[in-house]
């Protein structure tokens, strides 16, 4: 048994029959246990004298005093953390973690996931967080996915962003796992690449809606000219397209992911609520796939599935012919054997959309017009439609000469 504790001003020291000290005090919120005694934090050691228990009493009495206490149990759990794994803690963070006090979207989840397990964990996975350094960072940097910059990028961000929350004291109770984030490569976030859109060209998009599925042609039409992801497309029901005010009503989209199956769901940003005008030129095609393609009812899709659900994208999609020595041809369909029909196997069918707002920047879209168009809530993304169609400054510049007298023969 302990003796008799010694009467503090704060807190109790108590010599233990092993000759050792014992420290403790009272909560400093005057919090009880579940059988109303006074709850009492212990020091998480014993100590060899008794200069060495008052020492750590002052300590705690200043955490106090500052106002930064937290409970000895829960700086001793923190601790511990920083000892873990970055596996460990990268699959806690990505648990918890939140954007504008939201959990993150299925999709995201699935990216991230991904990042983990083909390009950190065979790096970091076995860590522990304190032992990542810049040194071991930079050395993941250069030799990690060098033929893939884009995907190295995320990959950084991920790291970058798991690493600021282990340094950040305010996610870990005023006591941060690691002393600062060791992700410090300048630009490593971004690929420094960009690739080069081509926007199909009216020859093109026309041999491409020729040889798709006669279901799946209005589809190239509305990317093409309305701006709308395949998401939306394949979430687009009967009441969202009012033929007769010419116009698509853009409510929710579709979202595949592996954590989360198939999901129809209002867009990420209230900026992808949008209504969007109809091209008159494209409203005879919308009228006649109404009456042969789309489920039935207010509420039937526009571009069903073969089983009357969500459209796969394998389904729209398809697949390349190709040509076997010895074997039969395997015969193409779908968007890539279009595509190739038209001669654009590098065109992307979300580059539909890039091209629909870049034609609208081309005739003159403000800046507010294009983000109303695309479903933007930035204008970091409008603006790079506006960049794309640069080529109209010289002819709006050609147009203020002619204004001013200049003649083209003149020049």
């Amino acid at each position: 048994m302990p003796r008799r504790a010694e009467r503090r001003q704060f807190g109790q020291i108590s010599k233990l029959p092993s000759g050792r000290y014992r420290a403790r005090y009272a909560d400093p919120d005057g919090r009880l246990t579940a059988d109303g005694e006074v709850l009492r934090h212990s020091a998480p050691h014993t100590f060899d004298t008794k200069g060495d228990a008052e020492a750590w009493l002052a300590d705690e009495r200043r955490l106090i005093v500052a106002d930064t206490w937290t409970a000895p149990s829960v700086r001793r759990a923190e601790r511990a953390r920083a000892t873990e794994t970055f596996a460990v803690y990268a699959e806690r963070w990505l648990k918890n973690r939140k954007v504008k006090g939201q959990p993150l979207a299925a999709r995201t989840i699935d990216h991230y996931q991904y990042a983990l397990k083909r390009f950190l964990l065979p790096s970091f996975g076995s860590m522990q967080l304190r032992d990542i350094t810049p040194e071991t960072v930079a050395d993941w940097y250069d030799t990690t996915a060098t033929d893939r910059p884009t995907m190295r990028a995320h990959a950084y961000s991920l790291l970058r962003a798991i690493m600021r929350t282990a340094a950040d004291p305010t996610k870990h109770n005023g006591t941060p796992l690691i002393p600062y984030n060791p992700c410090g490569i300048s630009g490593g976030g971004t690929s420094g690449k960009k690739r080069n859109i081509r926007p199909a060209s009216l020859d093109e998009i026309i041999t491409i809606v020729s040889h798709m599925p006669e279901q799946h042609r209005l589809m190239v039409l509305l990317a093409d000219s309305c701006a709308l992801r395949f998401g939306e497309l394949a979430e687009l029901r009967r009441m969202d397209v009012d033929v007769k005010n010419a116009v698509i009503h853009v409510r929710r989209s579709v979202v595949r992911s592996v954590s989360a199956g198939v999901v129809a769901k209002a867009p990420k940003s209230e900026a992808g609520i949008r209504d969007v005008p109809i091209p008159p030129d494209i409203i005879d095609a919308i009228m006649e796939h109404k009456t042969q393609h789309a489920a039935p009812g207010h509420q039937g899709l526009m571009f069903p599935g073969a089983n009357g659900n969500h459209l796969a994208p394998s389904a729209f999609y398809g697949k390349v012919s190709k040509k076997r020595r010895g074997k039969p041809d395997t015969q193409g369909f779908g968007w890539f054997e279009a595509r190739r029909l038209a001669g654009r196997e590098d065109l992307r069918f979300h580059d539909l959309r890039h091209g629909a707002l870049t034609e609208a920047a081309r005739h003159g879209a403000t800046l507010a017009e294009l983000m109303a168009l695309g479903g933007h809530s930035t204008s970091h993304a409008a603006m790079r439609y506006q960049q794309a169609a640069s080529d109209r400054l010289a002819e709006l510049a050609r147009k203020r000469a002619e204004a001013r007298g200049w003649k083209a023969d003149a020049g």
